[in-house]
C-alpha cells in the first residue's frame, strides 16, 4: 500500500508541476484541465485495482522420498493386481509382491518368502537370488509350478530402485500346439510310408521274371498295387482338403443354399457310386427340411455327408439302417445327424474322434480303407460355417453324428 501511495503522490506532484509550468507560459487552461484530469483517473485506477484480492502463489507439491521402493507406492497393487499374467517383485532375496495371477499360482504364502522358496527351480533360484544390478539374462522354463503337465516361461526384468520385476507366462498352449504339429507330420509321414513301402515291394517283386511270368500271381500283385495306390491318393486329397478348409478357415460362405437339398444330392452321390450299403441309407425329415436355408460352401458340405454318412456304412452292421436326419433346431438352428447301429465307441474315445489320424481300432480302420482324417476334416467344415458338432456313441447300440448349423437370416 505504501508504494500506491507514493506513486498517487507523485502522479499529483508532477500533474500539479506541469499546471504551473504550462499557466507561466500561457498556455490555455481547457487542456489543462484535461490532463491533470486524465492525471487523476490513471492514479485513481492504480489504487482501485492494488485494492483487488491477489491469490496466493501455489505452493510445490510435496516432493516424494528419495528411492521410495515401487510396491509402496499407494496405487502399485491395484495395477499389480489388474495384470492377467503372473508377476512377481522380487528384491534382496525376497519376494516384496506378487499380484493375484501368481498367488493363486503359487499360493499366498510367496509374499515375503525367500525367492528360493517361493520357486522351487535351482536355475530361477540362482536368477533371482543373484544381487546384481541389471542381471536379467534369458528365459528360464519352469516344470512343475501349476497344474500336472504345464510349462511356465520366465522372465526377470532389472528396476531403478535395485529391485526385479519376475514375469511368468504359461507356454503350455504353445507346446500343445507343437505336439500336435510334430504328431502330424509323424503321423501323415507313416500313412503315406506304409502304402508306398507296400507298392514298391510288390513292383520289385513283379520285376522277377519268374514272378512276373505268372499270370495269377501277378493279377493280384497288380491288384494290391492299384489298392495301396488309392490309399495313398486318398490321403493325400484328405490332406490337401484339410489344407484347403484351414486356409479359408475365418471365411464364413456367403452363398445361401438348401440343406435338405444339399444332403439329398450327396446321398444320392453315394448311392450312385455302387457301396454295398448304400440302399441301408434312410433320408428323414424332407417335407419339413424344405426352405431351411444356411451359409455354405456346397462342395465342402457334399464332403461333410460323405465321411458322416460313409462313417456309418462303413462302422454300422450290414443290413441296418443308416438315418439321415435334418429338421429345425431352435427358431435359429438346423440339426443334420447321421445315426448308425454298430458296435459304437468307448466312452473314452469320443473326445479324440476328430483328432486327425486318431482310430479307434486302426487295424479294422485301414481294412476298411479309412485315412483316419474323416471326421477332423467333418470337424473343421463346421468351425468354418460357424456350427457345432456333437457326437454320441453307445457300445453295442450304435453312434450318432450331429451337425448344428445356424440358419440363413432372411433376405431384407
Amino acid at each position: 500500500m505504501n508504494a500506491i501511495r507514493t506513486t498517487m503522490l507523485l502522479s499529483i506532484g508532477m500533474l500539479g508541476t506541469a499546471s504551473l509550468v504550462a499557466y507561466n507560459l500561457g498556455t490555455k487552461p481547457g487542456p489543462l484541465f484535461v490532463m491533470a484530469a486524465a492525471g487523476l483517473a490513471c492514479a485513481f485506477a492504480a489504487v482501485f485495482i492494488a485494492r483487488e484480492p491477489v491469490a496466493p502463489p501455489p505452493e510445490p507439491p510435496a516432493a516424494l522420498p528419495d528411492h521410495q521402493p515401487i510396491h509402496e507406492h499407494p496405487e502399485f497393487a491395484g495395477l499389480f493386481d489388474a495384470m492377467r499374467l503372473p508377476l512377481l517383485l522380487v528384491g534382496q532375496g525376497r519376494v516384496r509382491a506378487a499380484n493375484r495371477s501368481a498367488r493363486e499360482l503359487l499360493g499366498s504364502f510367496i509374499v515375503g518368502a525367500d525367492v528360493r522358496t517361493a520357486i522351487r527351480h535351482p536355475a530361477a533360484a540362482d536368477r533371482l537370488a543373484n544381487p546384481r544390478a541389471g542381471s536379467s539374462g534369458g528365459t528360464i522354463d519352469l516344470v512343475g509350478i501349476g497344474r500336472p503337465g504345464q510349462r511356465w516361461e520366465m522372465r526377470t526384468r532389472a528396476l531403478e530402485d535395485g529391485s526385479r520385476l519376475v514375469m511368468l507366462t504359461d507356454q503350455t498352449a504353445r507346446d500343445a500346439v507343437e505336439k500336435m504339429r510334430s504328431d502330424f507330420v509323424a503321423n501323415a509321414s507313416h500313412e503315406l510310408r506304409t502304402p508306398l513301402a507296400a507298392i514298391l515291394g510288390f513292383v520289385e517283386t513283379l520285376s522277377d521274371p519268374d514272378a512276373g511270368n505268372d499270370p495269377a500271381l501277378r493279377e493280384r500283385f497288380l491288384s494290391v498295387i492299384d489298392k495301396e495306390a488309392r490309399r495313398m491318393l486318398r490321403l493325400v486329397e484328405d490332406l490337401l482338403s484339410i489344407s484347403r478348409i484351414e486356409a479359408r478357415k475365418a471365411e464364413l460362405p456367403t452363398e445361401t443354399h438348401d440343406l435338405g437339398r444339399l444332403v439329398r444330392d450327396a446321398v444320392a452321390e453315394i448311392a450312385a457310386g455302387g457301396n454295398a450299403r448304400a440302399h441301408d441309407i434312410a433320408v428323414e425329415g424332407g417335407e419339413t427340411s424344405e426352405g431351411l436355408q444356411v451359409r455354405a460352401d456346397p462342395a465342402q458340405m457334399s464332403q461333410l455327408v460323405h465321411n458322416i454318412v460313409g462313417n456309418a456304412m462303413k462302422y454300422g452292421h450290414p443290413g441296418t439302417p443308416v438315418t439321415v436326419r435334418i429338421m429345425p433346431s431352435g427358431p435359429q438352428m438346423v440339426e443334420l445327424s447321421v445315426a448308425d447301429r454298430g458296435d459304437g465307441i468307448p466312452a473314452e474315445a469320443l473326445p479324440r474322434l476328430t483328432e486327425r489320424f486318431f482310430r479307434v481300432d486302426s487295424a479294422r480302420s485301414r481294412t476298411l480303407g479309412g485315412t483316419g482324417l474323416g471326421l477332423a476334416i467333418v470337424k473343421h467344415v463346421v468351425e468354418r460355417h460357424r456350427g457345432r458338432l456333437d457326437i454320441d456313441s453307445v457300445e453295442g447300440q450304435g453312434t450318432t453324428v450331429r451337425v448344428l448349423l445356424p440358419l440363413a437370416a432372411p433376405a431384407m
